[in-house]
């Protein structure tokens, strides 16, 4: 099914670049593969020249052709970043995931998220961001299934046996469990709660913590859930998650589990149990259909991350405020 997909995108994408790119002359960059001659055009390289399907693309900013071939280089950057493993104890290493490039809000929550954790738990704690999102196209790997799947590999070596993944993804979702995964008008597979089940399994960490913070996201609770592995969702398996859209800053999970809950305490489950009352004071406030977030633990996991806050002293709370212009490029990981 997913080949299918990849070859009806890549079809899409080819009629949307003869209709809407022309050639310019421009040094051919690093985004293309080292010893890559395109024929005729060794000092030319596709730029865009109108503004693209999504009119929040960057002026000057790279083409979708030379996005999709710097990635492996952006993913190798942001693991080689990361900040070195603290030996004697459970390290946390964070993988958050934006999937929306069309709402800031979502890169908020990834960046802040990337700003939270190594400042609130410490050393033993690393972050990794793969975000869809104009202003960061240069800096971010992009969150996509490839990316995600390189990103994990990577972790694979570095990680030892007894620390913990931790994925917190956030996007929209549909009333089918699929995450939304968007950076218009690059072609991306949608990853649904099946598919990000299969990714996980395809690596051997022991334990997991998976946070979806999306619509409907509870229907990933039951793929995802193991021994092993804390899931927790925004939303029920048939019920909306609230606090998207353009004229929002955070999302209401994203407000109340990370920058509520986690400035108050080291303890997911309890910030999820204190998200879960804040939210239900907000939906009821505003007169919205509770969207009842959802936990599953996992055989082990809260004896395991008993042991990993053992060795967190929380630092100061860090105040949330959106994110703004590019992504320092000597940031990208922690």
């Amino acid at each position: 099914m997913r080949s299918l997909l990849i070859a009806l995108l890549a079809f899409v994408a080819g009629v949307w670049l003869t209709t809407w790119w022309q050639p310019a002359t421009l040094a051919v960059t690093a985004a293309h593969p080292p010893g890559a001659t395109p024929a005729a055009s060794v000092v030319a390289a596709p730029v865009a020249t109108e503004p693209v399907a999504d009119d929040r693309w960057p002026t000057g900013g790279p083409s979708p052709e030379q996005l999709i071939y710097a990635q492996p280089q952006l993913v190798r950057n942001a693991l080689a970043q990361l900040t070195p493993r603290i030996d004697g104890k459970p390290n946390l290493y964070l993988v958050a995931f934006a999937g929306d490039a069309s709402e800031d809000v979502f890169r908020n929550e990834v960046e802040y998220a990337a700003k939270l954790f190594p400042t609130r738990f410490g050393a033993a704690t690393h972050t990794l961001v793969l975000e869809n999102n104009p202003a960061s196209l240069s800096t971010r790997p992009l969150a996509s299934w490839s990316n995600l799947e390189a990103t994990l590999d990577g972790l694979a070596r570095v990680m030892h046996p007894d620390d913990i993944l931790m994925l917190y993804v956030t996007s929209h979702g549909s009333e089918d469990h699929y995450l939304l995964v968007d950076m218009d008008p690059v072609p991306l597979d949608q990853i649904g709660a099946n598919d990000l089940a299969g990714i996980l399994h395809e690596h051997a960490f022991r334990w997991k913590v998976v946070v979806m913070n999306a619509c409907y996201s509870g229907g990933f609770v039951p793929p995802l859930r193991g021994d092993g592995t804390l899931v927790i969702s925004a939303a029920r398996s048939d019920r909306s998650s609230f606090g998207c859209g353009s004229d929002s800053d955070i999302t209401y999970f994203g407000k109340a589990w990370l920058v509520d809950a986690l400035n108050h305490t080291d303890n997911f489950i309890d910030a999820f149990q204190r998200a879960s009352t804040t939210i239900a004071g907000w939906e009821n406030r505003d007169k919205l259909t509770p969207s009842e977030p959802q936990i599953d633990v996992g055989k082990g996991i809260t004896a395991q991350l008993d042991l990993w806050r053992k060795g967190v002293a929380p630092g100061a709370e860090v105040p949330f405020a959106p994110a703004t212009g590019s992504t320092d490029s000597a940031n990208i990981a922690h």
